[in-house]
């Protein structure tokens, strides 16, 4: 079986968030990257575990970024990926990435392909869908469990009030989040290994970006608190009622 696991970069959840370019690009000065974690701790892990049941399986990583991304793939390499490719291309349009991925997933005629749910900087959540699609694969999102029993799986996914249980035949694309796996840290034998196993770097197929970025934005800055005193009650009903809309 052969699993291909989709490797995001993200800033720390730490970092100070700032931008350059009259507000049109993500200033990563002094950030420190990390693997984005559904990636890492759901995605990866649970493909790990699955390759600890069955050795014959393999697993790939796939990142689409530019070089700079390479020490975070080692990372992802050192925790279990058997090689990775990076798609070189530096781009943040859902499609371009989808489109990228779905070319790699294709060459390689995997079984499955793991990706978080999304990335903590964008939360875009649209890479699975799209990259199904353009897989024609069935596409289960949300997922916090994943068993399987030859080429059929069952997976669990989060839906408004309950739980869905779904069973599917491979190949498939899954999405996943908290409840898929525990997460692991590299340990120095996997962190050795890394620096030798395979990272192939591919040029990207061409694909018109859909989307561009036309600018960021900060969070209005709090307000500092205000002091109300017990005497006035209903100087706080006033400033929940027509200030802080609250009621």
């Amino acid at each position: 079986m052969k699993i291909l696991v989709c490797i995001s970069k993200t800033p720390d959840t730490t970092a100070k968030i700032a931008f350059t370019d009259n507000n049109t690009k993500f200033a990563q000065d002094g950030v420190q990257w990390i693997i984005n974690p559904y990636d890492e701790w759901y995605s990866l892990v649970r493909a790990i575990e699955l390759k600890e049941k069955d050795a014959a399986t393999v697993i790939h990583l796939v990142t689409v970024g530019a070089a700079d991304s390479d020490p975070i793939i080692r990372k992802a390499l050192a925790l279990g990926g058997d090689e990775a490719i990076r798609v070189n291309a530096d781009s943040h349009d859902s499609f371009y990435i989808a489109s990228q991925i779905a070319e790699v997933a294709k060459q390689g005629a995997y079984d499955i392909v793991f990706m978080g749910k999304e990335t903590i900087d964008y939360n875009g959540s649209s890479i699975g869908g799209m990259v199904a699609e353009l897989l024609d694969r069935p596409y289960v999102s949300l997922a916090t469990k994943f068993d399987l029993n030859g080429t059929v799986a069952t997976i669990n996914r989060e839906i408004e009030g309950g739980e869905e249980t779904c069973e599917v035949s491979l190949p498939v694309v899954v999405s996943t989040q908290k409840g898929m796996a525990e997460p692991r840290i590299p340990n120095m034998k996997g962190i050795m290994g890394a620096r030798t196993k395979p990272l192939k770097v591919q040029e990207p197929i061409a694909v018109d970006a859909l989307t561009q970025i036309a600018s960021f934005e900060l969070p209005p800055a709090k307000a500092g608190v205000k002091m109300i005193s017990a005497d006035t009650p209903e100087e706080l009903v006033r400033l929940l009622h027509e200030e802080a809309k609250l009621i």
